[in-house]
């Protein structure tokens, strides 16, 4: 099985820096080295076997060899197809197609995201478990970022917290918008006779969500939308909260007879590449079922 390995030319103004410096600017933490000791990682100089005390030379060639990464019994790998913008040996960009979960559920326990990555690393031979790092919901289709180990994961995720991922979504909701633009500051947290609803309420959490419309008429708007947090269900619950759930959101209010899902689409994607060291941006079309209502709208 192939396992996620990185590899560093030693250049002049590295000369004579221990190892575990140098990888500590490389963001490899000392838990991270304990974990390559004990778990059958390796750290190699020029093919050699490496300690961390060891003294870096010009010229060198540095290899870290991560540990083999134990998959969840309970996740079985599944044939899916998956729709690949882009692919490398740290990240994977994929746009979901709706009707697909991320994760496995207790409703419905395959057919996942998840269970397709395994499927995909399988054919790689990649020694892998799945390491989402934006997820959407089940009926929200678009891009999401997927880190291909533990280590890449931790350091995305890290930017995730940051605020340093920026996603853009578009979405088609009822009624006409008014503002041009705007901000909505409201507090989300989980509806008290619901496991699954949540709602605006005082006690919830901080949630921001900036909004732009592209277009509009009197009877849906078309807008593109931005995440200031990160909260479950945040821009189907504040747009309902505003008087414009999603069209095809019936748990928030929205009508299914133009849309059978609800309308939100993840069509941006920027974040910075930690092992490319550059950031990387993505953009898509939005899927058939709304490009179709708006063409009718």
């Amino acid at each position: 099985m192939n396992r996620f390995t990185l590899k560093w030319d030693i250049g002049p103004a590295e000369e004579g820096t221990l190892v575990r410096e140098f990888l500590k600017t490389r963001g490899i933490s000392k838990a991270a080295l304990t974990d390559i000791k004990f778990h059958g990682g390796a750290i190699e100089v020029n093919g050699q076997h490496a300690s961390v005390r060891h003294q870096l030379r010009a010229g060198e060639e540095l290899r870290v060899f991560f540990p083999v990464e134990e998959r969840s019994e309970g996740m079985m790998a599944e044939d899916i197809p998956l729709c690949i913008i882009y692919e490398d040996d740290a990240v994977l960009i994929i746009n979901k197609e709706a009707n697909m979960s991320t994760i496995p559920s207790r409703e419905h326990p395959a057919g996942s995201v998840a269970n397709a990555l395994l499927s995909h690393y399988d054919k790689q031979h990649l020694a892998s478990t799945v390491h989402i790092v934006t997820r959407l919901d089940r009926d929200t289709s678009g891009l999401m970022l997927i880190a291909k180990n533990r280590f890449v994961h931790h350091l995305l995720s890290k930017q995730h917290q940051q605020k340093a991922v920026k996603r853009t979504y578009e979405a088609i909701v009822h009624g006409k918008i008014v503002e041009r633009e705007g901000m909505i500051d409201a507090p989300i947290g989980r509806k008290s006779d619901s496991i699954i609803e949540r709602t605006v309420c005082e006690d919830g959490q901080r949630a921001v969500t900036h909004f732009k419309v592209i277009d509009s008429t009197y009877h849906k708007t078309h807008v593109a939308l931005e995440l200031e947090t990160g909260r479950t269900h945040q821009i189907r619950v504040h747009m309902a909260h505003i008087g414009h759930p999603l069209l095809g959101d019936s748990l928030y209010g929205g009508r299914r007879d133009e849309m059978k899902r609800q309308a939100l689409h993840s069509k941006s994607l920027t974040f910075y590449h930690p092992i490319l060291e550059k950031e990387m941006s993505f953009t898509i079309k939005l899927p058939s079922d709304m490009q179709e209502v708006l063409r009718h709208t």
